[in-house]
């Protein structure tokens, strides 16, 4: 009976920092896609460009750096979970010193490679490279800004303080927003200023993480001390985990600088028109799995690995439902919607956009699997194994590429590798830790149903209604009903139709 209130309780805590961090997200979602288009507008499709294949060429460095965050957010989450205190500290003093290192090792390989890669192999416009050497050094600063963040965010997540999470992350966005807004009345090069800007924003939120946490989570507070023991035992993890970060950095970062180089800045700008939509996407998935995660790790540390394997199905089942009620409007009105958000959007960026969603799809449907394979600890077979079979998708771009295949070609690359390393997540954690796989599977058999049944709807609409707002709003109101009623048929539980009755029932 303890344990059934236990669950309870904290399947009301999921709910409730769901709904607070969807509010949050939606705000998010507000100001991001004005800002998105403003900054568009300051900067050109051309700055605009630049600035994401530099800022991606930045991204790259954090191959290393990258590998060791979620080994800082799983050993929080685990030792909270375990309700060891001192190890808790230990843990984050630990992250502490090593993201410390990591910050200055990405410094070096920025100003040693980044700027040989830069010079020598990007293809930038004529007169543009001086204001690409300031976007290579605002974005290192940024980049090593964040890794400083990432234990005061791991501690965060791990407690589940979602508002202080909701709260930060709305002062970035109204920051970001003012910055773009800023751009307008700029008198020197706008790339520069914006560059130099977004670099004070990062200062500003990696202050405010850092202030909060050492308010209210007492392993934060004292002296950073060298734990040699716990650096072995978070660095063996991480090292396993260096593959999956790496994979996927050559992946997204790689591609887009590929991009750069067989066709140049004007696809750099539709692939980054793409990326933000993606990013909107997934945070809004992030949301829900930010709610999620922490129990997954907790629960499975507790030793109830049957709840763990119950949240990792509706982490996935809701992911999949949220990513579906943006990608299913997408695909038949991507133009309208662009053309609405950014007024003149860059070339192919509509079809970027549709071929992005479907890569989503693939690529999150499974990510819950990930935390639980985390949690379980049990990851070197798991690294190896998808790992291997996501860095595939590097190669194949490039030779799509070399063999006259047009940019969208990446996408589709992308799509079917990560329906094979979903495959292969699934047979790992059913071999590593007894995940029910068949279960999964008809699951996933029933979400592929619901795609299919929800389409049909959209598509007879879009082939008796012209082009225009009129058939954009009907799209998305029947696109969401189409996606709501297939879910409600075939996916969702007895007892989540009962929460959800009750809940109308309240209001």
């Amino acid at each position: 009976m303890d344990e059934q209130r236990g669950i309870s309780s904290e399947s009301r805590r999921i709910a409730r920092n769901t709904v607070l961090l969807y509010g949050r997200m939606f705000l998010l979602l507000l100001i991001g896609l004005f800002t998105s288009r403003v900054v568009l507008r300051e900067l050109g499709v051309e700055d605009y460009g630049v600035y994401n294949a530099v800022g991606g060429l930045v991204t790259l460095f954090t191959l290393v750096s990258a590998s060791v965050t979620q080994a800082i957010v799983r050993y929080i989450s685990y030792s909270l979970g375990q309700g060891d205190a001192e190890k808790l500290r230990r843990v984050f003093s630990t992250s502490v010193i090593i993201q410390c290192i990591f910050a200055l090792v990405v410094v070096l390989l920025v100003e040693s490679l980044g700027l040989w890669f830069l010079h020598s192999r990007m293809n930038i416009p004529e007169g543009r490279m001086d204001a690409a050497g300031w976007v290579l050094q605002c974005s290192a600063g940024v980049l090593v800004l964040n890794l400083l963040s990432i234990p005061y965010n791991a501690c965060i997540t791990a407690h589940e303080d979602m508002s202080a999470y909701a709260w930060i992350s709305l002062l970035e966005g109204t920051l970001k927003l003012l910055v773009a807004l800023g751009l307008y009345f700029s008198p020197s090069d706008k790339l520069k200023t914006y560059a130099l800007l977004m670099l004070a924003v990062a200062l500003v939120v990696r202050l405010c993480y850092a202030a909060y946490c050492r308010r209210h989570f007492e392993e934060t507070r004292g002296r950073i001390s060298f734990d040699r023991s716990m650096v072995r035992e978070m660095s063996g993890f991480a090292g396993w985990n260096f593959l999956g970060s790496g994979a996927y950095l050559v992946n997204t970062q790689g591609v887009n600088l590929l991009s750069n180089v067989f066709f140049g800045v004007g696809v750099n700008a539709a692939r980054g028109v793409a990326l933000q939509v993606e990013g909107i996407v997934k945070q809004m998935v992030s949301s829900l799995l930010t709610a999620i995660n922490p129990q997954i790790t907790k629960s499975w540390a507790a030793g109830n690995s049957l709840y763990s394997f119950s949240l990792v199905m509706k982490g996935s089942k809701f992911s999949f439902l949220v990513i579906w009620l943006f990608a299913l409007p997408l695909f038949f009105e991507a133009p309208a919607v662009l053309e609405i958000w950014l007024v003149d959007p860059p070339q192919e960026a509509a079809l970027f956009v549709r071929l992005t969603m479907l890569g989503l799809l693939a690529d999150m449907l499974c990510n819950p699997l990930l935390t639980l394979a985390l949690a379980n600890g049990k990851i070197r077979l798991w690294y190896l194994v998808t790992s291997a079979i996501a860095l595939l998708a590097f190669p194949l771009v490039w030779l799509a590429f070399r063999l006259g295949m047009p940019a969208s070609g990446a996408y589709i690359v992308f799509a079917l590798i990560y329906l094979c390393v979903d495959v292969a997540k699934v047979l790992l954690l059913k071999r590593l830790c007894g995940f029910p796989a068949g279960e999964f599977l008809r699951l996933c058999l029933r979400m592929a149903l619901c795609t299919a049944l929800s389409v049909l709807p959209v598509a007879a609409l879009c082939h008796l209604i012209p082009d225009g707002l009129l058939r954009l709003f009907i799209v998305l109101v029947a696109g969401s009903l189409a996606t709501a009623a297939c879910a409600w048929l075939f996916l969702l539980t007895d007892g989540e139709k009962s929460f959800i009755k009750s809940k109308l029932k309240c209001h």
